[in-house]
């Protein structure tokens, strides 16, 4: 933990003990009695730390988030009589701001149908319509992909308290879950009422929970730790991920975050990594890969412990032509030929070898200029795969 002034670390302290009295299922009267300072005096940065102590600790997940839940809830009013500075226009925040108030737009949308599905929970047209407003919300799990993929590393990097991220996130999982099974509940037939108004009330109890904690303690906090050059250099690539609703303007693709450079260390575009590290990263990928440049010359291959097909380092720097039986040549030029005009990017086959099943697939290489550079041959065992059924979601070591 940061270091902290000693009024802030007793009122986190306060605050994690509250929490830690509903997860240890505490009577709510005697906990509201007990620590009603810290609910009408927290602040989003006693939140933060206190739900950081939380996470830090072994408490089964689903228990921490009812706690959180209602903790959250006997806070709100204190929370809420804070200042709302609204991110400015233009801004990072700004663009998931946005997207909030559409997204709390559309569920208020929604209402009626949900008043209209309850008096004739039968009406196949009213149920349509439903179905139709919640695939729409549906595209809100781009927010939430955004803020885990670009918006919480950052904030995991300048700010140490960052564990109720891990909270949030599961809260997105809730929501994502929720919304395809009322979707998936109101297509059958005969739809189970109870069920519908159950998940309903999931969803929009978490959405907007999840809204009010966003604006209200997480972009305080975001601006109190983050520089905002730093986070307007997060646009580009949110916007490559895709926004729910509404795309702010790239009009700042220049800006850069700032990276201490690290000797010995390759810059891949998407993050660093050294000679090492790449070279066991290919060797233990559950495919064989060999990489053909844009002269029809291999330059490099993965060295797996089960490869399919045998490698040595004698073919590099050989025409990929020789390395192929010569009634193969043909096929080979052909893939080559078209990869190089542009006519093609990908081509695939499977053969059989015993009881095995081999998926080789080839892929265009192609620079920002779309100029081509090259083949990657991927080589794959298939066969357990074609087994898949159904889904498997619990780890059986």
């Amino acid at each position: 933990m940061s270091e902290i002034s000693d009024h802030l670390e007793e009122q986190s302290l306060e605050l994690y003990l509250l929490t830690k009295g509903f997860i240890d299922k505490i009577e709510g009267d005697i906990l509201v009695k007990t620590y009603h300072s810290i609910i009408s005096s927290a602040t989003p940065k006693v939140i933060i730390h206190a739900f950081d102590r939380i996470m830090k600790e072994d408490h089964d997940l689903a228990e921490v988030k009812k706690a959180i839940n209602k903790v959250m809830n006997l806070l709100a009013k204190a929370i809420d009589k804070l200042p709302l500075n609204k991110p400015k226009k233009g801004s990072y925040l700004h663009g998931l701001f946005v997207n909030n108030v559409i997204m709390s737009e559309k569920l208020n949308d929604i209402r009626p149908l949900i008043k209209s599905f309850n008096a004739l929970p039968k009406e196949e047209r009213i149920k349509e319509k439903l179905i139709t407003a919640f695939t729409d919300l549906s595209d809100f799990r781009r927010q939430y992909i955004i803020k885990e993929n670009v918006l919480f590393p950052i904030i995991e990097r300048y700010l140490s308290e960052h564990r109720c991220l891990q909270i949030m996130w599961s809260f997105h999982e809730d929501i994502n879950h929720n919304i395809k099974a009322v979707t998936d509940e109101l297509k059958k037939p005969n739809c189970n009422v109870k069920v519908v108004n159950n998940l309903l009330g999931l969803i929009y109890f978490n959405m907007l929970a999840v809204k009010f904690r966003e604006e209200r303690i997480l972009y305080p906090i975001i601006t109190q730790t983050i520089s905002e050059k730093q986070l307007n250099a997060l646009i580009p690539e949110s916007i490559e991920l895709g926004y729910a609703y509404y795309t702010p303007e790239d009009n700042i693709k220049t800006i850069e975050i700032e990276e201490e450079p690290q000797e010995g260390y390759i810059d891949m575009g998407t993050g660093l990594m050294s000679i090492e590290q790449l070279i066991l990263l290919f060797n233990h990928l559950p495919i064989d890969i060999t990489f053909v440049d844009e002269n029809d010359e291999v330059r490099f291959f993965s060295n797996t412990p089960d490869r399919v097909f045998p490698r040595s380092k004698a073919i590099i720097g050989r025409l990929v032509q020789n390395c192929h039986p010569r009634e193969s040549i043909d096929t080979v030029n052909q893939i080559v030929t078209s990869f190089r005009k542009g006519e093609k990017s990908r081509a695939d086959f499977w053969i059989n070898m015993g009881d095995k099943t081999i998926m080789i697939q080839y892929f265009a290489v192609r620079d920002l200029d779309k100029t081509y550079r090259g083949t990657i041959e991927v080589t794959q065992e298939i066969s357990g795969l074609k087994k898949i059924e159904g889904e498997k979601k619990l780890l059986d070591w």
